[in-house]
């Protein structure tokens, strides 16, 4: 079977990054479960990262160069969508929601997309009504909708109502295997620790949601006496004012360290010793399934589908309290073997439910079952 998926961008950050993962898990389950893959973005963009790691797993992206809403992508897409083939439509995020919707029914093949966020937010009447105008288009257009968490599936039946064509379906990610002590050695080098420091990396985008202020409250509250150095990945628009914020604190600047976007994640993970998650909202947040492949113990905010992650075997979850993040990450820094026995637990966790192997042959038997369905309709 050939499948298309269909994002806004493939700019790294957003929740498309999650192909790269599926597209190794795909050529990890063999040709009897795979699935041939495509995928399509709509806008185009200057960093290639994500298209150069596709294309070198053997998968074609087609950047449509289309700005948001263009009323023309519909039929470039349909157009693609046709010369390729394509049995079936995945998208991801709302432009792409209604572009692969129409161009999907253009060409009488059925859309699955996935839902990647919690929308709890407050909302206006007009808010309301386009979040019912997108519940009623999925009913009508998507063959599945599949939610990444129980807590998402729960919100948008609570929205909804009932719809048996709404999914539980998790993504995963790529295994990094064991980590090499040399890029061990390595990256922490290059991140200017001491051997008895605990790293710890907070790899969430820097946005406004991403909870960089309250671990910046939390680091301030530490005792000088505990070793903790915290590598900042994941860049974002809110990486001036984080910078600022740390280069106007002694006790920020002396621990906090900003990397590059560029760096390896796998040689990020294999320099620290724990992960830490702040965030405000996460529906299943992908740098924690990479901490726990990783075999990191995680201290995180207890919002969105993060408790179905982390338990109280594999890391700590504490609430939106600066006091309660600072407590946590003291209390992991102070216990090398009980961040040792958290990231065991953690990485059995992540082999067990969120690998990106079993990921993509759950895909597969969901579309195999719409494709099924769609083969049992009347001509």
């Amino acid at each position: 079977m050939k499948i298309a998926h269909l994002v806004p961008t493939l700019h790294p950050g957003g929740p498309e990054i999650g192909l790269v993962d599926l597209a190794a898990g795909v050529g990890g389950i063999g040709p009897e479960r795979g699935f041939e893959m495509l995928v399509v973005a709509l806008a185009s963009t200057s960093d290639t990262t994500q298209v150069s790691a596709l294309r070198r797993l053997g998968v074609p992206v087609a950047e449509l160069g289309m700005g948001p809403w263009d009323p023309r992508a519909v039929l470039r897409t349909a157009a693609l969508l046709r010369e390729r083939d394509i049995d079936l439509v995945h998208t991801h995020l709302p432009p792409a929601d209604v572009v692969g919707a129409a161009a999907a029914a253009r060409n009488r093949i059925p859309a699955v997309s996935t839902l990647h966020k919690v929308d709890n937010e407050p909302a206006d009447r007009g808010d309301r009504l386009k979040r019912s105008a997108r519940i009623l288009a999925r009913q009508r257009f998507m063959s599945r909708t599949l939610a990444i968490s129980r807590t998402q599936l729960q919100w948008y039946r609570g929205l909804a109502g009932p719809d048996p064509t709404v999914v539980l379906e998790p993504n995963g990610v790529i295994d990094p295997g064991p980590a090499d002590p040399q890029v061990r050695a390595r990256r922490r080098a290059a991140l200017e620790v001491d051997d008895g420091d605990v790293v710890v990396l907070a790899a969430e985008p820097m946005r406004r949601e991403g909870g960089h202020a309250l671990l910046f409250d939390a680091l301030e509250q530490l005792p000088d006496s505990v070793p903790i150095v915290v590598a900042l990945a994941g860049d974002g628009p809110l990486r001036p004012w984080l910078e600022a914020q740390a280069d106007a604190s002694d006790e920020l600047g002396s621990r906090v360290r900003f990397v590059h976007r560029a760096q390896a994640p796998a040689e990020l993970l294999a320099a620290a010793d724990l992960a830490v998650y702040a965030a405000t909202t996460g529906a299943l947040p992908t740098v924690l399934l990479r901490a726990m492949a990783a075999g990191l113990p995680v201290v995180a905010t207890r919002v969105g589908g993060v408790p179905e992650i982390v338990t109280n075997g594999t890391g700590v979850l504490v609430p939106l309290s600066a006091t309660a993040l600072a407590d946590a990450l003291v209390r992991l820094a102070d216990d090398d073997t009980a961040r040792k026995a958290m990231g065991a637990a953690a990485r059995a966790r992540y082999l067990a439910t969120y690998d990106a192997t079993g990921w993509a042959a759950r895909l597969h038997a969901v579309y195999a079952d719409v494709l099924g369905d769609r083969a049992g309709e009347p001509t």
